[in-house]
């Protein structure tokens, strides 16, 4: 049995469970969840780096979290913030809307930097819910997907 298959039977619960995965684990992963309510308020980040050598992400993760430390929901805007560097300073707005993945035409939750930041103006995330509390993300630049990340509560 794959791992892909293992997470039809039972999804990961942790992000911690998400960086063992390999990339097309996360792909089928995203791909068989549903986009879920729109978040609301704080979610701790945890980056997935594109890197099959599964031992090296929690290393990526760990460094990851020194540049990025989750993202502010605001459900009635409909806006996040980014949390950044190792204070959690918070830094580059996106509008939050449901529209369809480039992964699959499915719907998802879509953060677009398009409008509100000149840094991440190339940037899209896309969200889905693995489980109450817990999205994963797929985070796009120029239309090309660079990482994974999870959200938690």
């Amino acid at each position: 049995m794959t791992s892909a298959q293992n997470t039809r039977d039972v999804p990961p619960h942790t992000p911690a469970q998400l960086l063992r995965l390999r990339r097309a684990d996360l792909d089928e992963l995203f791909a068989s969840a549903e986009a879920g309510p729109g978040p609301d308020g704080e979610y701790r980040g945890t980056l997935i780096l594109p890197l099959d050598v599964v031992p090296l992400r929690g290393i990526a993760a760990s460094a990851g979290r020194l540049a990025w430390r989750g993202k502010v929901f605001n459900a009635a805007t409909r806006r996040v913030i980014n949390r950044v560097l190792p204070f959690g300073v918070r830094a580059v707005t996106a509008e939050v809307r449901k529209e369809m993945s480039m992964l699959d035409g499915r719907e998802c939750i879509i953060l677009d930097y398009s409008r509100t930041s000149l840094v991440a103006r190339s940037v899209r995330d896309e969200l889905r819910l693995l489980r109450p509390g817990l999205y994963l993300g797929r985070a796009y630049w120029h239309g090309f997907r660079v990482a994974d990340f999870a959200l938690e509560a």
